[in-house]
């Protein structure tokens, strides 16, 4: 989901930027708060960053101009809240696009706010809806993190159409397009992606217990 250098029109590619900037200072705060509290939550951080950045470095061809793959960014939101990863995903976007040519600088506005604001929300929104209705930790950590990747993709082809409508149908009909073309990759990986985060939330869950629960995080604690 990462739409490539230089492939959006530069009005697009300024306005998803300017976007996306006020969610990057939020996230900043947030990380800036979250740090003072709970000091000892910098390797889950540095966890949580370093998985969004393997997953979404697994790129499948996909709609021209972008690809398919997981996202990763639903463990950071449902660890810490959807504005710290948006500065995570930030990070990790940029790294991306200048180390491995993955997504690109002009782009990056589109891809955060794809990828690191409106998937990390929606997956923090999903985590609390079904954790308040009582579900357990593992359906929860499952479909937030397969619904943020979901969620990613449709802004994507969002972005996509808003830029190339079709010439005969217009927007929708490009929307409709690409997002048909996404979802032949996407569906399987968000759903693959759903049950690495489960996995992964198992394995903190064992090994870093009492920063769970420094972060008020385990069943039984208000997050």
């Amino acid at each position: 989901m990462h739409i490539m250098e230089g492939f959006l029109p530069p009005v697009h590619a300024a306005v998803w930027t300017l976007t996306s900037a006020p969610f990057l200072v939020a996230g900043v705060r947030s990380l800036t708060r979250i740090l003072k509290e709970n000091p000892q939550a910098k390797l889950l951080l540095a966890t949580s960053g370093a998985f969004a950045f393997v997953l979404s470095a697994l790129k499948i061809p996909s709609v021209t101009g972008s690809c398919s793959h997981p996202t990763g960014t639903g463990l950071g939101a449902v660890l810490f809240g959807p504005s710290v990863m948006a500065v995570l995903g930030a990070i990790v976007l940029l790294f991306q696009a200048l180390l491995l040519a993955h997504g690109g600088i002009t782009t990056l506005g589109a891809n955060v706010f794809s990828m690191a604001i409106v998937g990390p929300w929606v997956a923090y929104g999903v985590f609390r809806g079904i954790r308040g209705m009582g579900g357990s930790l593992a359906i929860a950590v499952f479909f937030a993190a397969m619904l943020g990747n979901v969620a990613t993709y449709m802004v994507t082809a969002g972005q996509i159409a808003l830029a190339f409508p079709d010439p005969a149908s217009g927007y929708g009909g490009a929307l409709i397009k690409f997002i048909s073309i996404f979802a032949v990759t996407q569906i399987p990986l968000a759903v693959i992606e759903g049950l690495l985060t489960v996995i992964v939330i198992n394995l903190l869950n064992q090994y870093s217990r009492s920063e769970l629960i420094g972060l008020r995080f385990l069943p039984g604690e208000a997050k």
